[in-house]
């Protein structure tokens, strides 16, 4: 794996109600991820950028929902969602320092 193909993988954090309880219980991390993404591309990803030590990986595709609009039905895009479980005593912080 390239390493710029490494830093494609991982869009973005996914902050919702959820994940900030899995957070706290299973010290597990939500990211949204690239489409083609597989487990072991989102391990490296998440190893290289955050410098963690990753045990498990778990990939889910998401559905986009369907949405009325003025103009008719929309539908959203699908996406993919992985859940990162860290190792023990590791964590990452999402809050920028200013």
């Amino acid at each position: 794996m390239s390493e710029e193909r490494l830093y494609k993988v991982i869009l973005a954090p996914v902050v919702s109600e959820k994940t900030t309880r899995v957070a706290e219980l299973a010290n597990q991390v939500v990211f949204k991820v690239i489409k083609d993404a597989n487990k072991t591309e989102v391990k490296a990803a998440v190893e290289k950028m955050f410098d963690v030590k990753v045990e498990q990986v778990r990939l889910l595709n998401m559905k986009g929902k369907t949405k009325r609009t003025r103009f008719g039905l929309g539908r959203r895009n699908d996406w993919k969602k992985a859940y990162v479980s860290l190792a023990e005593g590791q964590e990452i912080d999402f809050a920028v320092a200013e």
